[in-house]
Order: structure tokens, then sequence, then C-alpha cells
């Protein structure tokens, strides 16, 4: 198994949560929008220098900071 973080993830990878590591508001922000462990995520779409990626989690398209993403450990 290879543990990654989230923003290391490329376009059109699919990977599996594992871990969310922030304790702060964003942790309930991501558990609120179903990023839990288990949940499967398909890595979308790369903005410019990858900051902002948008992420297919739970049937719904979600943006996120590349600051948040390596927050969330995955394996892939």
């Amino acid at each position: 198994m290879n543990m990654k973080y989230l923003s290391d993830i490329n376009e059109g990878e699919t990977a599996e949560v594992l871990e969310i590591s922030t304790q702060d508001s964003m942790r309930r922000r991501l558990l609120d929008i179903g990023l839990i462990p288990e949940t499967e995520v398909v890595c979308l779409n790369q903005g410019a220098k990858r900051e902002i990626s948008t992420y297919l989690i739970r049937g719904a398209v979600i943006a996120l900071r590349k600051e948040d993403c390596k927050n969330i450990l995955i394996k892939s």
C-alpha cells in the first residue's frame, strides 16, 4: 500500500481517504462534505501550480486548496 496526501494525486487518479490530520474548523468542514475514512476521491482538475484542485467526493464536485489537501492522508 502506497500512502501519500491528497495533494499528491494527479488528474484522473482515484484514492481512498485514510485520515484527516487537521484539528481546526477545516476538519469539521471536510467531515461535513463527506470526506471521512474509506471515502473514494477522484481528482478531476488541478489549477495553476496545483494551488486549487477539484475532486469528486460522494457525487459532489469540491474545490480544495493545496494546503488543506496536505492534511488528508490517502492510499492510492
